[in-house]
C-alpha cells in the first residue's frame, strides 16, 4: 500500500481535473495540483468524487501506478463475481484479459496475479481519496452546506464500499467464519497511512458505522442532481440504504437487511418487460439506483463488462467464446416467465472449437435442424436479430440479457451496480431468514408478479421452501451482474457443474473449478493478499496470507 498508494495520493484527483470533458477541464498545472488546492472548497472536492467514479471504470493504469491495461475496474470485477462461480459459463477456450484463468480459479489463488493486486489497490485507493474528503470535511474549515454534507455522505459511503468489497475478497465469509478472530484487511482511516490486518468483525463494525454517517449527512445533504445516465453515478442516500442492506444480509442482521433494502428503492420502481429485455446496457433504466455512465471519451475498448461477456461485443472474447448459462436454471424457469426468452436455448452451436466437442452441423445433436440449411439458417437469423459480427458463434444457451446499444463494435456501455429488483430480493432472503414467512412472500411476489404472469409465492409455504425460491430467483434475476460469489459465501455452497445433469460446462475446460468444495471448509475461495503489498506493507507478513 505504501508505494502503490502514497507515493501518487492524488492520482485521482489529478485525473479528475484533466478530463477532456467540459465539467473537468483543467484549472491548474497537474504538476501543482495538492491537497490543499484539490480540497479547497465544495466545487474542488466534488471533482475528487468525480475522479473516484470515474476510477470505478477506468484502465488501471490511469488511477494506479503500476497499474494494468489489463483491468478496467468493475468492468471486470462485477462480471467476476459470477465468471468465478459458474453463473457465466465459457463455451470454448479464450484466456484474453486472464478471463479464463478466472474462471478456472488459477488467479485469485496466485498471491502474484494481476487481479488480486489491482484489486486491493483500486479499493484502498479509493479508501484514500475518501480520507482525504473526509479529513478535510472534519477540519470544521468549510462552511457547512446542503451540498458539502452530500459530498460528505459520497465519501463515507465510498469507504464502506470499498472496504465491503476488501472483506468480502480476502477475508473468511462473516457467516461461515469466525469473524470476532478472523483475520479482516487493514482499516485505514487516515489519508497516507497504513495499517495491520483488523479483524473481519472491526472491519465490518466499521462499514456500519461509516454507513450510519453517510445517512445521516445525505438525510440532510442537497439531492442527487436530476438528468439523464450520468447523475447515477453519484451516491446518494439509497446507494448508502442499498449497501447497508448488503451488509447486514452478509452478516446476518436480517431485520437491518430488509430495513434499508425497503428504503433503497424507494423511487425506483420494477422495471416492465420491454426495460428488462433492452439489455441493461443503461443507467437510464428506472430499477438502476447506482451505476457508472461510461463516457466515450474513457473507452476501454477490448477491456470492459460487456466485451468480457456480452454476446454481441466484437471481440474474441466472445466471438469464439458465446457465454451460456447454466442450463439446469434455464430450463427451470416456467414458460410463463418473460426473462426465460433472453437465454437462446436451442441456439445452434456453430463454433467448430466449442469446448462441448458439438459445434459445427458435422456434430449437431438438436433434432431440430435435421438439415445444414436449417441449422445455418437458425444461425443467420439469430446473428441478425441481435446485430452480431460476421464472425460471432452461436451456442445453446447463449445469453441475450447484456446487448449494447451499438452491437457488434467495441463500444462499451454503463455498468449497473445496484438496482430496485436486487434490493426486494434481499428483503424475501431476510425476512425468510427471519422466520417472518408472510412478508418474505409478499416482496418475493412483488417482483416474481412481475416477471411471470404465473407467479405465486404463496407455493411455497415451509421456510425451506421459500429460501430455494428466493435462490432460485436471484440466479434468474441478477444472472450476470455478478453476485453468484457473494451469494455462494453466505448460503456456503460449493460448485458442482457435473450434479443434476450437469451445467453444460466442460469438465476439460473447467479444470479443477468444475466442482470446488463450499467456502467454510475450502480456503481457495479467500483472494490471496498480493505479495506487492506483503513486500511494501512492514504491518503484515508472510504469516498473514490467506
Amino acid at each position: 500500500m505504501l508505494n502503490k498508494i502514497k507515493t501518487l495520493s492524488l492520482a485521482i484527483v489529478i485525473f479528475a481535473m484533466t478530463s477532456c470533458q467540459e465539467d473537468f477541464l483543467e484549472t491548474v498545472p497537474t504538476d501543482s495540483v495538492t491537497p490543499a488546492i484539490a480540497l479547497a472548497d465544495e466545487a474542488s472536492m466534488q471533482n475528487v468524487l468525480n475522479g473516484i467514479h470515474r476510477g470505478l471504470y477506468s484502465q488501471s493504469q490511469t488511477v494506479l501506478p503500476g497499474g494494468n491495461t489489463a483491468r478496467a475496474g468493475d468492468h471486470f470485477w462485477v462480471p467476476q463475481g459470477d465468471n468465478l462461480t459458474g453463473g457465466i459459463i465459457h463455451s470454448a477456450d479464450a484466456n484474453n484479459l486472464g478471463w479464463r484463468d478466472n474462471m478456472q480459479w488459477n488467479d485469485h489463488t496466485l498471491e502474484t496475479s494481476l487481479t488480486n493486486e489491482i484489486l486491493w489497490y483500486h479499493r484502498y485507493n479509493i479508501i484514500l481519496h475518501a480520507n482525504l474528503i473526509i479529513q478535510k470535511i472534519n477540519e470544521g474549515s468549510l462552511t457547512e452546506t446542503p451540498t458539502l454534507r452530500t459530498i460528505k455522505g459520497q465519501a463515507y459511503t465510498y469507504r464502506a464500499f470499498a472496504l465491503l468489497s476488501l472483506v468480502q475478497h480476502y477475508s473468511k465469509g462473516y457467516l461461515i467464519g469466525n469473524p470476532a478472530t478472523d483475520p479482516g484487511v487493514p482499516v485505514i482511516l487516515e489519508p497516507q497511512t497504513t495499517g495491520p490486518r483488523g479483524t473481519v468483525q472491526q472491519v465490518y463494525d466499521q462499514i456500519g458505522s461509516d454507513l450510519d454517517v453517510a445517512i445521516a449527512a445525505f438525510q440532510n445533504g442537497a439531492p442527487r442532481p436530476s438528468g439523464g445516465p450520468e447523475t447515477k453515478s453519484q451516491l446518494n442516500i439509497n446507494v448508502a440504504h442499498g449497501l447497508k442492506a448488503r451488509w447486514a444480509l452478509s452478516k446476518g442482521d436480517w431485520q437491518t437487511a430488509a430495513t434499508s433494502a425497503v428504503a433503497a428503492r424507494q423511487g425506483f420502481t420494477i422495471m416492465n418487460e420491454a426495460d428488462w429485455k433492452s439489455g441493461f446496457n443503461t443507467n437510464d433504466l428506472p430499477e438502476v439506483i447506482w451505476g457508472s455512465n461510461v463516457i466515450s471519451t474513457e473507452t476501454t475498448f477490448f477491456r470492459s463488462y460487456f466485451y468480457l461477456m456480452c454476446n454481441t461485443f466484437n471481440g474474441s472474447q466472445n466471438r469464439s467464446n458465446p457465454k451460456i448459462a447454466d442450463r439446469r436454471i434455464i430450463d427451470a424457469i416456467p414458460d410463463t416467465d418473460y426473462r426465460k426468452d433472453v437465454f437462446l436455448i436451442d441456439a445452434p452451436n456453430s463454433n467448430a472449437s466449442a469446448a462441448n466437442g458439438e459445434g459445427g452441423w458435422a456434430n449437431n445433436t438438436n433434432p431440430l435442424y435435421t438439415t445444414q440449411a436449417e441449422f445455418n439458417a437458425a444461425r443467420d437469423a439469430i446473428k441478425s436479430q441481435y446485430g452480431m459480427a460476421s464472425g460471432h458463434n452461436t451456442h445453446p444457451y447463449m445469453h441475450v440479457k447484456m446487448l449494447q446499444k451499438n452491437p457488434g463494435t467495441i463500444d462499451p456501455d454503463d455498468i449497473i451496480y445496484m438496482r430496485t429488483s436486487e434490493m426486494y430480493l434481499i428483503e424475501a432472503e431476510a425476512k425468510a431468514m427471519a422466520n417472518d414467512l408472510p412478508g418474505a412472500r409478499a416482496a418475493l411476489q412483488t417482483l416474481g408478479g412481475a416477471r411471470d404472469t404465473a407467479f405465486s409465492a404463496a407455493a411455497f409455504s415451509t421456510q425451506q421452501a421459500l429460501m430455494n425460491q428466493i435462490k432460485f430467483q436471484r440466479r434468474v434475476e441478477l444472472w450476470g451482474e455478478g453476485f453468484g460469489y457473494t451469494d455462494k459465501i453466505r448460503w456456503d455452497e460449493g460448485i458442482d457443474h457435473s450434479a443434476n445433469g450437469g451445467s453444460g460446462a466442460s469438465a476439460v475446460l473447467y479444470q479443477d473449478a468444475f466442482i470446488v468444495e463450499r467456502p467454510s471448509i475450502n480456503d481457495d475461495w479467500i483472494f490471496k493478499i498480493p505479495q506487492a503489498e506483503i513486500n511494501a506493507n512492514p504491518n503484515i507478513t508472510p504469516a498473514d496470507q490467506n
